[in-house]
Parts: C-alpha cells; sequence; structure tokens
C-alpha cells in the first residue's frame, strides 16, 4: 500500500476533510498500473493486445491519458487507505478534489465526508421500561384446560335443532349448471356447523334443522376455489344426522386419563409453570425492545440522512431478497398486502430513523462503559458463524480479514454487551408500576430473538456476518 501522508479537520458538525498526499514515486506506479490497462484496451500494430511497451503506449494515447486514469484508479484506494489510518467513520460518499499533481509531481487531494456523529447519553444505566405483567392469569389456564377438553371431546346423537358447533352428518352435492361436481359433493360427510368449511350458504341453511331435513340453496364460490372461482353452485344437502359435542367434567379421573398428572391441581400447575416460563421469555423479548426504545429517545441530536438512507437501503435490500425467493416484487407485494407505497416508505423511514438513534446510543454505552471485546471473544464469535455457514473457521476468519470486517465485528459485538449493560440495569415494571422479576427457573434456556435493527447490524447481540464499517467508498 501506498505511502501517504494524511490530515484530518473538521469543516463542520460531523463533517471532516481528509486531506492525503501521495509522493510522485509512488503515483508512479498507479500510473505504470493504467498503462497496463491501457495496452490491454488499446490495439497496437505488431503487438498482441496487453503487451505492448509503455514507450509506444506514450507515443499513441500520451502520459496524461493515463495519468488521468491512474487518477481515477488508484484514488479510491488511496482514500479508503486514508480514512483507515485516521480512523475516519465515514457514513457517505465523499467530495474530492484534486488540489495538486493532476499534470505531474505529487498528487494531492481533499476528500470531505459525512461521518458518524459521536453523541453522549445520560441517565442510560437506570432506564425504566414498563411491559405487561407475565404473570398468568387463572382464565389463561382455563383456557388451557378447556383445549384440553375439546380434544377429549365425544360426540353423541341430538334430536336438537342444529346450531354452531354441532356436527351434521350429511349427504351434500354440488352442481354447476346441472352437472354434479366431484370436489362439492360427498357421502356420510361429518360437517361443523357454523366452521365455514364450504360455503357460508351452507352453515345458514343447516343451522336449526333437524335429521331428515332436504335443503337446496345456491352459493357463489371465492378465491379458494382458485379457478371455479366466482361460479354458481347449486348445493343439494340431505341432514341424515345431528350430533353435539360433549365436554368431559374436569376431574381427577379425566385427568389422569388424558395427561401424565394424577389430579385436577397438578395439571394447572404445570400449564401455569410452563405458560410462566413462555410469559417471562417473551417479556425479556420485549424488554429488550423497550430498553432500546428508551435509550434511543436519550439521543437529541438530528440524525443523519445517510445512515437512515443507508438502514433504508439495506432493509429493502434484504426484504427484495426474501421474495424474491417466492417469486413474489416488493410492487406485488404492497398490492397483495393491501399497503400503500408512500405510507409503506414513511413507516419504513420512521423504523430505520429509530434504529439509528438505538445504534447511536449503543455506541454511546460502549464508550462511556470503555465496553472492549478481546480476542478469544472474536474467535468465538468466528466460529459460530463459521458452524451457521457449514465453513472452517479459519477460512471465514480469512474471509472476514480480506473484507476488512473484523473492526465491524468487533463492533457489532461491543454493542451487543452495551446492550446487555442497559438490559441489567434497566428498572422493569407492569401496568400498576409493580416491579417485573424475569429470573427464569435454573436450567432454563432461553431462546435467542433479535430485539430490534441497528443501523448496522439485525441484532446487536448476535450479529449476522458483518459487512465493514465504512461500506460506501467511492468508484
Amino acid at each position: 500500500m501506498a505511502s501517504l501522508t494524511t490530515t484530518v479537520e473538521e469543516v463542520e458538525p460531523n463533517k471532516v476533510r481528509v486531506s492525503v498526499t501521495v509522493p510522485a514515486a509512488e503515483f508512479e506506479k498507479a500510473v505504470d498500473a493504467a498503462f497496463r490497462k491501457i495496452a490491454r484496451e488499446v490495439k497496437v500494430p505488431g503487438f498482441r493486445p496487453g503487451k505492448a511497451p509503455r514507450q509506444i503506449l506514450e507515443q499513441r494515447v500520451g502520459v496524461e491519458y493515463a495519468r488521468e486514469q491512474a487518477l481515477r484508479d488508484a484514488l479510491p484506494e488511496y482514500y479508503e487507505q486514508a480514512i483507515t489510518d485516521e480512523d475516519v467513520d465515514a457514513i457517505a460518499m465523499p467530495e474530492i478534489e484534486i488540489t495538486a499533481g493532476a499534470d505531474d509531481g505529487d498528487v494531492a487531494f481533499d476528500a470531505v465526508v459525512e461521518v458518524r456523529p459521536v453523541v453522549t447519553v445520560a441517565g442510560y444505566d437506570a432506564l425504566q421500561v414498563e411491559i405487561p405483567s407475565p404473570e398468568v392469569a387463572d382464565d389463561v389456564v382455563d383456557s388451557q384446560v378447556d383445549a384440553l377438553r375439546e380434544r377429549s371431546a365425544d360426540l353423541t346423537d341430538s334430536e336438537d335443532p342444529l346450531v354452531d358447533e354441532n356436527f351434521a352428518l350429511i349427504d351434500i352435492k354440488g352442481s354447476i349448471d346441472g352437472e354434479a361436481v366431484d370436489a362439492l359433493s360427498a357421502t356420510d360427510f361429518l360437517y361443523e356447523v357454523g366452521s365455514g368449511m364450504l360455503v357460508e350458504e351452507l352453515d345458514a341453511a343447516v343451522r336449526g334443522t333437524r335429521p331428515g331435513a332436504i335443503l337446496s340453496f345456491t352459493a357463489s364460490l371465492d378465491e379458494r376455489f382458485g379457478d371455479r372461482e366466482g361460479a354458481e353452485v347449486t348445493f343439494d344437502v340431505v341432514v341424515k344426522d345431528a350430533r353435539r359435542k360433549v365436554l368431559p367434567e374436569v376431574t381427577d379421573d379425566w385427568v389422569s386419563e388424558v395427561s401424565d398428572f394424577d389430579t385436577v391441581a397438578a395439571l394447572r400447575d404445570d400449564i401455569r409453570t410452563r405458560m410462566s416460563l413462555i410469559a417471562r421469555v417473551q417479556a425479556q423479548m420485549t424488554v429488550r425492545d423497550k430498553v432500546l426504545e428508551a435509550a434511543a429517545a436519550l439521543v437529541d441530536i438530528e440524525v443523519p440522512e445517510a445512515l437512515v438512507n443507508t438502514e433504508m437501503e439495506r432493509r429493502l435490500h434484504d426484504l427484495a431478497h426474501r421474495l424474491e425467493a417466492q417469486g413474489v416484487t416488493i410492487p406485488q407485494y404492497l398490492a397483495m398486502t393491501g399497503q400503500d407505497q408512500q405510507v409503506f416508505v414513511d413507516d419504513l423511514r420512521g423504523a430505520c430513523t429509530e434504529a439509528v438513534r438505538a445504534d447511536l446510543a449503543l455506541r454511546s454505552v460502549v464508550a462511556q462503559e470503555a465496553i472492549e471485546i478481546d480476542e478469544a471473544e472474536i474467535d468465538e464469535e468466528v466460529a459460530r458463524l463459521a458452524e451457521r455457514l457449514q465453513e472452517k473457521p479459519a477460512r471465514v476468519r480469512k474471509d472476514l480479514e480480506r473484507r476488512g470486517a473484523i473492526d465491524a465485528l468487533r463492533s457489532d459485538l461491543a454493542r451487543g454487551k452495551a446492550l446487555r449493560f442497559l438490559v441489567d440495569h434497566a428498572v422493569v415494571v407492569d401496568e400498576d408500576g409493580n416491579a417485573v422479576d424475569l429470573t427464569l427457573p435454573e436450567g432454563e434456556a432461553v431462546a435467542a430473538a433479535p430485539a430490534t435493527e441497528s443501523s448496522e447490524t439485525p441484532d446487536p447481540t448476535t450479529p449476522a456476518e458483518p459487512a465493514a464499517d465504512n461500506e460506501e467508498t467511492p468508484q
């Protein structure tokens, strides 16, 4: 890499001027490379492509042309080296102006570029967040017991008029223009009244009838019927039998038959314990989200548009990639989900703005708490990435180093630590202001889940395969 002379000065808030000087001897290497490139593009009689000597090319195209080519090709590399050497956290494309050396001698240029703002947040170590109480109410346990009763219910014959949730044993024939349709016909079909399984008109016709009823009605098929959507069908139905659902009584004997427990109390205790664990895991995820929202609210600066736009582009790219796998474009997705394009964009921009605020807050916590990531933690994360990618850790590490992504990975992990710090120090209360205990039983694993999308990584605590912090370079 070239030996450069670089300086940095702030020209306005969140914008710096990087001044770079490239010695003439170093830039001559770029000129040589430019001539080699030109040699592959220019036909010179008597020479194969790429084999014409520089002296011949100088006569045909001139040194000035090659120097211009060298400036176009080499300046992005010089700029990249300069911002790396000076630790400039650029977030947008630079405005580059060549100040010397366009014709000969040392090359000098200025690059004015927007940088990530550095914020200092206060009160982050005692954030208070409110979440729904994770306590499991009796009616929730009741609903689980009732679901178990539903699964073990019996059907008994009934002479009463059919109502919703009763079952009718029917013969049904569907005809279109007088021709029977096999897919709409069945014999001894046990149909649950009110289920809407076929057409709504069937439920309306069957309600209130008894065994022996003979019914006839027409209905228009909906989109569930594919090519037959909109077709007018005549249905003839015979109600052969009626049955009602009988739920078992909640007794110790019933519990011992349908579960691993001997008593109703033991079953209810187990349901409460399991649902309490689920509720606490979900609450922990909610706390992460709420903590990030609270931390983002501490950032009182105007968020740079460059960061918001980059985050929007990343999310749109991810969405397009996921939809592409299903053969759907973003406009088609918006049409299918009934979303207005401008509303979608506005909502996305709002979400990305808050994600950037959260990211800046986490970076502030990293700096103020002097959070560091050691090599052992880097190795552990590389091993995780390698396992996910089904590659050898050494190969993954080499690829990250080649792309200059190790620093981005280190930053991701540091922000993950910052988020854990915020969560550990947060005061969590329910709707009534009561402190919430989210401690899980010892040995219970908590499923990791993304809490937010920061401006560079989907989950600060579980970084995906990272890209370098300074992703955009002049081309």
